[in-house]
């Protein structure tokens, strides 16, 4: 029987193979090498092939694609449901095979090399940003241990580790912790430096990007978060409305609704972390801003900030943000500050 649809179960060295035919009779269970994957797929007939969105899943789906086979990838724990019993591989790549026929399943688009690059330079920001913190941190916390303090903010405390690092200053301290201070000091400033020569990559690639260009005319909306979406929704037409797109970033409220009445709860907090991040970060600094610049603030945002805590009000306005988000990628437009909806009286 013709194999019609393939379950595949990825791994770093094992990978495990489901095959149906066109009446859903299993005709193929088989373990694959590594090097053993491309060859196999190349000798079978196009097919539907389900995979996992995990790591190495956007890789395998280019190469499964350019030979011939129709790749879709599914999140993890909507393909957890279709497991039967027992946690093996074998099990995981017959229910990836019953969960990509499904006609209500949710797929994950194939992001292009392009668009991995560009989000290994986030990733790696995220990181180094991370770092940064706790080593500025840790300077803080030796330094308060001795009675002295660092005032607030980061620019200040990478200043008094230049001038450590570079002996301008020794701080009153025994000469061991002046030997520690002085390692952190370098390692914090370099990190520094790493970090400022990311933001200049993406600085660059929002420039050369036409998707990222647009994005950033949306208040709120800098270079960091406008080249993340741009990598990051490799497909905006998979989204039926603004408020979907919303809901996949989990800025929507959850629900717990039952016999016809309805319960909203706080935000459900699901999909992509770092891209939700971004855009209540965004909605804060607006929010900072209407409160040091009213008279240059729009209207809505002061309605909001009246009626609503400055924290709700940050994540209302983030909501907003990716529903204009959505738009603009979806007609290739750009911001408009008083744009009226079509329906609006």
């Amino acid at each position: 029987m013709q194999i019609t649809t393939v379950g595949l179960d990825l791994a770093k060295h094992v990978f495990q193979v489901h095959g149906v035919d066109a009446s859903g009779d299993v005709v193929l269970r088989k373990t694959l090498r590594r090097s053993q994957v491309v060859p196999f797929f190349s000798k079978l007939p196009p097919c539907l092939v389900g995979i996992e969105a995990c790591g190495t899943s956007h890789h395998w789906a280019r190469v499964l694609t350019q030979l011939g086979h129709e790749v879709r990838l599914m999140p993890p724990a909507y393909v957890k449901p279709y497991v039967k019993r027992g946690k093996n591989d074998a099990a995981d790549a017959e229910a990836i095979c019953e969960a990509v026929t499904r006609p209500t399943m949710r797929f994950v688009a194939i992001k292009s090399a392009e668009q991995q690059a560009a989000l290994s330079l986030h990733r790696s920001r995220n990181l180094l940003v991370k770092q940064r913190t706790q080593l500025v941190n840790m300077l803080r916390g030796l330094l308060a241990e001795f009675g002295i303090d660092i005032p607030e903010g980061l620019e200040r405390a990478l200043g008094l580790a230049h001038r450590i690092a570079s002996k301008d200053t020794t701080p009153d301290v025994p000469p061991t912790a002046v030997q520690i201070l002085e390692l952190l000091s370098a390692q914090a400033l370099d990190t520094h430096l790493r970090v400022q020569t990311i933001d200049r990559a993406i600085l660059a690639l929002q420039r050369s990007d036409e998707m990222a260009r647009r994005l950033a005319t949306i208040p709120g909306i800098g270079p960091v978060a406008s080249t993340a979406f741009a990598a990051s929704v490799a497909n905006p037409a998979q989204f039926r409305s603004g408020r979907e797109f919303a809901a996949w970033l989990g800025l929507t409220p959850s629900q717990n609704s039952s016999g016809g009445k309805d319960r909203l709860g706080r935000i459900t907090k699901m999909g992509d972390r770092y891209l939700r991040k971004l855009l209540v970060l965004g909605a804060t600094s607006m929010i900072r801003r209407a409160k040091h610049k009213p008279e240059a603030t729009d209207p809505r945002i002061l309605a909001l900030l009246a009626r609503k805590p400055t924290r709700v009000a940050s994540v209302a306005l983030a909501n907003k943000m990716a529903r204009v988000i959505w738009a603009l990628m979806n007609r290739g437009e750009v911001y408009q500050a008083r744009h009226a909806p079509l329906g609006a009286a």
